[in-house]
């Protein structure tokens, strides 16, 4: 038996990381083809901000409602149908012109990827033991800066060569045949196959009494929803969200117009944000784990503190590209860390693993909140001029606010440093109960 469950958890964990990294290559697309998108005519910066903004709003409220629906579900299916149909709008875009049609189909692209975080780390819960699951999780989590790679070179290239529709069209036909693999790799629970729950198979002690009870999903979920601890942690990585998509969705126009890159030249230096983004999440799980103890709290502040650092070389360092490369290495290792430990890692560890879909979905309705806003913000704080029939776009006041965010997310962090771990519900909510009649 334990030779099939370790089959079974390969599948799932190869089928986790190249999944997640094809629901990245899907979304980033429009983060490539602004500029030319812009020099052509086809929107304005305005419209890219309402485009970018209905993205993250339907994701936000998508990654809830998924979240807590990813408790339940065949985690196999769920994912693969929906970077199918996020597959599928990527490729009318790269077929339409019509500015309404832009925000429509972006706004659903964004609801269908809202099916990735969730589902994924409720699979690592379902498959992987305690002593598994802290590097199982930060591998995955690299995944996303595998896609982002992708991304800005393979994607950048096809839309030198090809135009701003082929890296619509390129990634949304990547996101269907991936679809395809996924679906044959990833699996539901390991009780659908006759086997118990991955504490339990690796001796490791179970985590969940009554463990495939709807009632008692339904009260853990309940209970994240009132712990302060769960919404510090949720509004620390919103902020944290906010200098995450400046960088995703307006870096390489930055990169562009601030620094003179053309935009293979912005592909390729953009490519050294996720390449150390993927290592940053690698090392975060390694550090906590072995370095630090288990204690999430102290890295993720290092991190914090060099993605701060990092922004400053970027925006006020001296004009190099090998400090841009430094800045990017980063701006992208720190990131990567970051939303391993705020968008998932510690507040999962906190709460019930019952209902951890529920706290991945509340962390992501607040951090795509904030995402969100972000597009409309950062496009009312760049600058557009005009010089001899060309537009010059100015950056000076959109990277305070990103500037800002960081350091507020650090500040939000170090307020959860001693939240104690959930075991028991029960004695939980019983010392909430005790504490409020004492008061």
């Amino acid at each position: 038996m334990l030779k099939r469950y370790k089959s079974y958890q390969w599948q799932v964990f190869i089928g986790l990381i190249f999944g997640y990294a094809m629901f990245y290559v899907v979304r980033m697309a429009l983060g490539v083809v602004k500029k030319p998108m812009l020099d052509a005519g086809i929107v304005t910066l305005e419209e890219l901000g309402i485009m970018g903004s209905a993205f993250f709003f339907t994701y936000a409220f998508g990654k809830f409602l998924n979240g807590f629906l990813s408790d339940y579900a065949n985690i196999g299916r769920f994912m693969s149908f929906s970077l199918l149909l996020s597959g599928v709008a990527s490729i009318f875009m790269g077929m339409n012109t019509v500015a309404f049609f832009f925000v429509l189909l972006w706004g659903l692209n964004g609801w269908f990827q809202s099916v990735g975080s969730a589902p994924s780390c409720v699979s690592i819960y379902q498959w992987f033991s305690p002593k598994q699951r802290g590097s199982r999780y930060s591998i995955w989590g690299g995944s996303r800066n595998i896609g982002e790679g992708i991304t800005w070179i393979l994607t950048a290239s096809l839309v030198s060569y090809f135009g701003w529709r082929a890296g619509f069209i390129g990634a949304g036909i990547a996101g269907v045949v991936a679809s395809l693999i996924m679906f044959k790799l990833l699996k539901d629970r390991p009780q659908t196959y006759g086997m118990p729950d991955p504490g339990t198979a690796f001796e490791e002690g179970t985590e969940i009494k009554k463990a495939n009870d709807p009632k008692e999903t339904r009260r853990a979920q309940m209970f994240i929803l009132k712990q302060p601890v769960v919404w510090l942690i949720a509004l620390a990585c919103a902020a944290m969200y906010i200098s995450r998509y400046a960088m995703s969705s307006w870096a390489v126009l930055f990169l562009q117009e601030q620094k003179g890159y053309s935009l293979i030249d912005a592909g390729f230096a953009m490519s050294m944000y996720p390449t150390a983004g993927l290592a940053g999440a690698i090392l975060s799980g390694i550090l906590s784990d072995k370095v630090f103890k288990g204690n999430r709290n102290i890295p993720n502040l290092l991190y914090g503190l060099t993605n701060i650092s990092g922004m400053c070389l970027m925006f006020f360092g001296p004009d190099n590209r090998v400090v841009d490369a430094v800045a990017l290495s980063m701006i992208g290792f720190s990131i990567g860390g970051l939303v391993v430990f705020l968008a998932g890692l510690i507040a999962c560890d906190l709460m019930p693993k019952n209902a951890v879909g529920a706290v991945k979905g509340l962390i992501g309705l607040c951090s795509y909140i904030a995402a969100s806003a972000q597009e409309l913000i950062s496009a009312s704080l760049i600058t557009v001029t005009e010089v001899e029939g060309v537009k010059h776009y100015d950056f000076g006041n959109a990277q305070y606010f990103w500037l800002a965010a960081g350091v507020v997310s650090v500040l939000l962090a170090l307020t959860v440093w001693n939240a104690k771990k959930v075991v028991d519900i029960d004695e939980a909510e019983g010392k909430s109960l005790k504490t409020q009649t004492a008061s």
